[in-house]
């Protein structure tokens, strides 16, 4: 055999060997799946109701009703829940925060009376500073929010920690349901507005 003719059929083989084991490598390569399509997902809106809530004036010494955004629910049980949450928050300004902070809410149900039971965690009593004007501001922003906004609730309960308590600061007697009273609240245009800066 010529060398010419050696070197065509070692070419040869070689391009046989390549062909064969890239076909080889070709069907015995495992099928990766396709990488999922990421797409982030558009945020949900959460609806939302404006509600009356309320706050102490920035002098301290009535309650003002604002109007803020809070989530809607189903029912009434669930908007009291949301309703109290956001009231439980602190004040927007310039107003003043009247309920302890640190205050969480434990539960809120109604009875068939129409009577809703509020029940708040201990530092609504343990951090309350006192002074029974202070003490009507922190129950009625409680009692006035809940009725103005839940039409099914004519009067309110405060609970603390599960339990029916004489009062919050030893001056106001929550020892039962409590109406709306308005003697305390103050029209919000008559507060004094933040400066423009």
């Amino acid at each position: 055999m010529s060398r010419r003719a050696r070197i065509y059929l070692v070419a040869v083989i070689i391009a046989f060997a390549g062909v064969t084991w890239a076909l080889v490598r070709l069907f015995s390569e495992p099928t990766r799946p396709a990488a999922p399509l990421t797409t982030t997902p558009a945020p949900v809106e959460t609806a939302h109701i404006t509600a009356t809530l309320f706050y102490g004036s920035s002098d301290g010494r009535a309650l003002v009703p604002v109007r803020r955004e809070v989530p809607a629910a189903t029912g009434t049980v669930e908007q009291g829940r949301q309703l109290l949450t956001v009231q439980l928050q602190d004040a927007p300004q310039p107003y003043v925060q009247v309920i302890p902070k640190g205050t969480k809410l434990r539960a809120f149900y109604l009875t068939d009376r129409g009577d809703a039971f509020v029940d708040l965690s201990a530092e609504v009593v343990s951090a309350h500073p006192g002074g029974s004007l202070t003490e009507l501001l922190t129950v009625y922003a409680i009692v006035n929010a809940v009725t103005i906004n839940l039409p099914a609730v004519q009067r309110v309960q405060i609970l603390v920690d599960g339990k029916e308590v004489d009062t919050l600061a030893g001056h106001v007697d929550v020892r039962r349901p409590l109406d709306r009273d308005a003697t305390l609240v103050r029209d919000s245009k008559t507060e004094t507005k933040p400066k423009e800066e």
